[in-house]
């Protein structure tokens, strides 16, 4: 298997890249949608085999019966969940990357490959208007670069109590329940307790609310704040400089979530929005979701970085070579130890393009954004939620039930026209579109709008 067979292995080879070249340079992108499980029993069958398939047989299955049976993430019609849609240089590098063999967690065996992702969470650091010594690591999504950092958070906390002889043992986190679903998975994995904060009318965290809950439920007892640049369900940014004087005033580590929405700091016609967000101890975006890279990529930062060294350091004989080194290894700043170089395509098309091309992609996603909320409130059948703030969009159709949502997203999936499913809020059923694809259109939008008339 692992000898060279030069004519076998330029086959198997080339199969691979003739593949990834055609769905990189495919317009338009098909939207395709999931089979059934019966379905794909009879079209594939049994994949895995003794003998197996061979390249061309194993090429032609994923070609021509699972790639149809899996949704694209990135055709403009997409518009549920977060989107995935990278450029073409992005995706294309990921090809590079898996083919490199590049082990990205330590500098002794990836320098290369560190420098270069040092430099573009440099850039997302100076965007949020963090020091210069701010600093972190990719990791694979929000959910472990929340974690992530709430380990720093509680280590660093219950480090501070025990150095002021206080005896607490700090273990709660306090969030709104517009927070990411992962807060309250990942509080659970760290056996410790989310205690809510009540929003405001604009369904924000502010400082006044968490004031009353750490007050009412002793301050002592916290280790962390966790606030949201751009909540997944409505895409809201909390008041991040009210809650960032409450943590100063308490003592408390400031974590915002920018998973989806923290791209928007390098939109200007919203970045007053996160006016705050640079007295932030640990901040997450992830590259995958508006930054226009691939899956799996959430960048991690922290204004104090050495405080999650000391918090993640793995110590190991084996690994003393690199750990007593002065240089910078990723590993060291987040759960995980084996760690792919998965910043390096959000670099290459960073590299490639420049960061006005970012700017302006992202600004133009708002601008069909702002499109589709006029429409919304220009058609008599539809009612907005709320007004957005960054690139999500909520609403209703008047008159509809959940099975009308229900079938009206079978209806367009099962005519490969878009993906728009229903969300909930307090009870109701409504639909939400997620722009994060600079592909989608204003005629896009109106396209689907028109289905619901």
């Amino acid at each position: 298997m692992h000898s060279f067979d030069k004519d076998a292995d330029h086959v198997a080879v080339d199969k691979v890249l003739s593949y990834a070249r055609e769905r990189l340079l495919m317009d338009p992108i098909p939207l395709d949608g999931a089979q059934t499980e019966d379905y794909l029993k009879a079209a594939a069958g049994q994949t895995i085999t003794a003998e197996g398939l061979g390249s061309t047989r194993a090429m032609e299955l994923f070609e021509h019966t699972l790639a149809p049976a899996c949704l694209s993430t990135d055709h403009p019609r997409y518009l549920s969940f977060i989107p995935c849609a990278p450029t073409r240089e992005a995706a294309a590098f990921d090809v590079v990357v898996g083919a490199s063999s590049i082990y990205g967690g330590s500098w002794m065996e990836g320098a290369g490959a560190v420098y270069a992702e040092n430099q573009a969470l440099r850039w997302i650091s100076d965007l949020a208007g963090l020091p210069g010594s701010a600093g972190g690591v990719f990791v694979p999504g929000g959910t472990v670069g929340n974690l992530s950092a709430l380990v720093v958070a509680r280590h660093t906390a219950r480090a501070n109590a025990k150095e002021a002889g206080t005896g607490a043992r700090p273990y709660r986190i306090a969030a709104t329940d517009n927070a990411h679903s992962s807060v309250v998975s990942m509080a659970a994995v760290m056996d410790a307790e989310v205690c809510g904060v009540h929003v405001d009318d604009k369904l924000r965290l502010t400082g006044a609310e968490l004031r009353k809950t750490l007050e009412e439920n002793g301050p002592e007892t916290f280790f962390a704040v966790v606030a949201t640049s751009g909540t997944t369900n409505f895409g809201v940014v909390d008041d991040l400089a009210s809650v960032a004087e409450v943590c100063r005033e308490f003592g408390l580590w400031l974590h915002v979530d920018g998973a989806y929405g923290g791209a928007g700091l390098a939109a200007p016609s919203v970045r007053h929005l996160f006016d705050g967000i640079e007295h932030a101890d640990s901040f997450i975006v992830d590259p995958h979701k508006w930054l226009f890279a691939p899956f799996d990529c959430c960048a991690l930062i922290y204004r104090e970085p050495e405080l999650a060294r000391v918090a993640h350091t793995q110590e190991a004989g084996y690994l003393d070579v690199i750990t007593k080194s002065a240089e910078w290894n990723p590993t060291d700043y987040s759960i995980g130890l084996t760690r792919r170089a998965r910043g390096l395509p959000l670099w290459y098309s960073l590299a490639v393009h420049g960061t006005d091309a970012y700017v302006e992609a992202i600004e133009s996603t708002l601008e069909v954004t702002r499109f589709a909320a006029d429409e919304i409130g220009r058609r008599d059948y539809l009612e907005a939620v709320r007004e957005p703030d960054l690139s999500v969009v909520v609403f209703r159709r008047l008159g509809w039930g959940p099975e009308d949502y229900q079938a009206w997203t079978d209806r367009l999936l099962g005519e490969e026209f878009a993906f728009v499913v229903p969300t909930t809020f307090r009870g109701e059923t409504l639909t939400r579109f997620a722009i994060v694809n600079p592909h989608t259109t204003k005629e896009d939008v109106n396209a689907i709008l028109d289905t619901m008339a």
